[in-house]
């Protein structure tokens, strides 16, 4: 019997997921933000839709965009939400997501419409933050160490091991910073930066956060990360200072798409839109997201890091967010600075 009826089980198993994915009220999302922020908001959206039932999974940029190149027959999510814009604008290129105008597009930020205009409306910018990163004051201090205010300054021998930034293969925040140091410095002049920081680079973590979160610990002493991220261990308490670098840095539109072939597109539509709406906006502050949002009505927290008040690059959204010149960098990185760094 055994023999009989399990395959029985596996064929009525399989055949019945179609029809659970496409059930009226289901949203699969993608959330590429701080978990704290994807849970934060997706028992927000679900308080004011209760007729919608969320499925979120959280996974950073670089494997968000993974993830749907897999799915690209077969979509199973519905919506990414957040994330670093280059790897939405990739999935855009490859047609991997779809286009949808929002009727409160216009109530966006500049960046964000142009993110979407670029895109072919494939992708929307929802929030912006600069590049930089965060330090733990204290160890710092007993270590007689300088406070590292240019990128120049990471490349401090005093520094060895004492760094962490994630792996730009899976991290968004990751692959921001490549494609900063090569608009900042060249591409050959960039690599040859990274060679040198990689002496003091401890850990290529897995996600974007994780640095400054090690250095709040006392784990590492400096994390490459983006300024809110570092402000978010700033206000929960840890010795931890954000640093905007001197010679200028690059900065990420934080972006939301709609799969191509998304199971659920009305609902997928409804986040869309809610999302991008000033009150939905203004919630992420609680959840101690300090981005700047895109809705010109959000409410901003005293503690984001303001543009005008940081050296920022003409970064070229379009040119890094292209796959071919991503996967240049990428295969470029691998072999000069991962290979070297296991």
């Amino acid at each position: 019997m055994r023999h009989t009826l399990l395959p029985v089980a596996i064929v009525l198993g399989c055949s019945s997921l179609p029809l659970a994915a496409s059930a009226a009220g289901n949203l699969n999302m993608i959330c590429s933000a701080d978990v704290v922020v994807c849970e934060h908001m997706t028992r927000i959206f679900s308080k004011e839709h209760p007729d919608i039932h969320v499925s979120m999974v959280r996974l950073s940029a670089g494997e968000a965009y993974a993830r749907l190149r897999s799915e690209a027959r077969n979509p199973r999510t519905d919506i990414w939400w957040a994330g670093t814009g280059d790897p939405h604008m990739q999935a855009a290129e490859e047609k991997l997501t779809q286009e949808y105008k929002s009727p409160l597009l216009d109530q966006q930020q500049d960046w964000a419409k142009k993110q979407a205009e670029i895109s072919g409306y494939r992708t929307v910018g929802i929030y912006a933050g600069a590049l930089g990163w965060g330090y733990n004051t204290k160890l710092l201090a007993e270590k007689k160490i300088k406070p590292p205010a240019c990128w120049a300054d990471l490349l401090n021998p005093a520094l060895k091991g004492e760094i962490q930034i994630a792996n730009p293969n899976s991290s968004g925040t990751a692959y921001n910073t490549l494609a900063t140091l090569v608009q900042i410095m060249g591409e050959d002049q960039a690599f040859d930066y990274l060679k040198k920081l990689n002496a003091n680079v401890s850990q290529y973590t897995k996600s974007g956060s994780a640095p400054v979160k090690a250095a709040a610990r006392g784990e590492t002493t400096v994390g490459i990360v983006f300024m809110h991220d570092a402000v978010a261990m700033q206000v929960d308490g840890f010795p931890v200072k954000s640093v905007a670098p001197c010679e200028g840095t690059g900065f990420e539109i934080g972006s939301m798409s709609i799969v191509k072939g998304a199971r659920n597109l009305a609902n997928a539509k409804a986040w869309y839109d809610w999302a991008l709406s000033a009150k939905a906006q203004s919630h992420m502050k609680e959840a101690k997201s300090f981005q700047l949002p895109s809705n010109r009505d959000a409410e901003i927290s005293e503690y984001a890091p303001r543009f005008e008040n940081i050296k920022l690059i003409d970064y070229d959204f379009k040119t890094y967010g292209d796959s071919a010149k991503r996967k240049a960098l990428l295969s470029r990185w691998d072999k000069e600075i991962g290979a070297s760094a296991q």
